[in-house]
């Protein structure tokens, strides 16, 4: 049997350097392991509430997206980073996703995957009052829920209310594009440390009476909404995301000026401004929401 050929000297030398490279990224994911150490003596996570930075980590995400280039997809490198984050998180102080399962078991697990790889464990639940319930029983768990009404979860984000109940701290995907691999939009819920709250976008909690059409339309240009019907005020109970630059005041005015009557507002969350991105390579943008 002939031998292939040897690779020539240029090819050799190109593995060579990939192999550096390799080398040189292991290298530097375990030098980052090692300062775990000291970041938990130093932010001492295991005095309250979840370990995760909203705020820090949209950050590091605004600055990946804007220096990445070359061939490897955007979509990649998000993932990469999001695994690391999420891992070293779990490495500071162990927690467990509590992912609501009721929009379809294998979009919501794409999901979890995507965003926390597979180290961090995940305990699957048939709707969301069940994912937040555990995260309101936890010292620094997290609920992921779709953010679009999916499964029929009825007004979940009630329970967020109470002063010290769980709230809404990021929204997943931060990047968001057309063919996202795990693009469903989904809230996440955990117990914030108060200095890591990332408020660009904030989620109330708004009953209504005298909901419909009319006042739907009157709130759709101003903030995304998702309603749940309320039976005892013969109307509706609200999540609404004011992106930047919106008041509280004047969606209220708008409500009311479109036939609503407003019973009751509470903050329960909020989160960074997203990026989208048209396609693969283009240029990302501000979404605003």
């Amino acid at each position: 049997m002939t031998k292939p050929p040897p690779p020539s000297p240029a090819l050799a030398q190109l593995r060579a350097e990939i192999d550096r490279l390799d080398a040189e990224m292991h290298r530097l994911l375990m030098a980052r392991g090692e300062i775990i150490d000291r970041l938990v003596a130093v932010k001492k996570t295991d005095e309250s509430g979840s370990a995760f930075r909203p705020a820090r980590e949209a950050d590091m995400m605004r600055r990946l997206v804007a220096r990445h280039h070359g061939r490897l997809p955007l979509d990649t490198v998000e993932s990469i980073w999001r695994v690391i984050i999420a891992t070293f998180t779990w490495v500071q102080a162990p927690y467990t996703v509590h992912a609501d399962f009721s929009a379809g078991e294998a979009v919501m697990r794409d999901v979890v995957r995507f965003h926390f790889g597979f180290t961090v464990p995940f305990v699957p639940h048939m709707g969301a009052a069940g994912a937040v319930a555990a995260v309101a029983a936890s010292k620094g768990d997290l609920a992921l829920v779709p953010a679009a009404g999916l499964g029929g979860n009825g007004a979940w984000w009630r329970a967020l209310e109470a002063e010290g109940a769980p709230k809404i701290i990021a929204r997943l995907p931060f990047v968001e594009r057309a063919d996202h691999p795990a693009g469903l939009p989904t809230f996440v819920v955990a117990r914030p440390a108060p200095d890591a709250v990332a408020n660009e976008v904030r989620t109330l909690s708004v009953r209504v009476a005298g909901w419909g059409p009319q006042v739907a339309a009157a709130l759709s240009p101003l903030a995304d909404t998702v309603a749940a019907p309320d039976a005892a005020l013969d109307g509706a109970a609200l999540l609404v995301s004011l992106p930047p630059g919106r008041t509280e005041e004047e969606v209220l005015a708008a409500m009311r000026q479109a036939g609503a009557s407003v019973r009751n507002t509470a903050l329960v969350g909020g989160h960074a401004s997203r990026y989208t991105v048209a396609s693969e390579g283009a240029a990302p943008e501000p979404a605003g929401r």
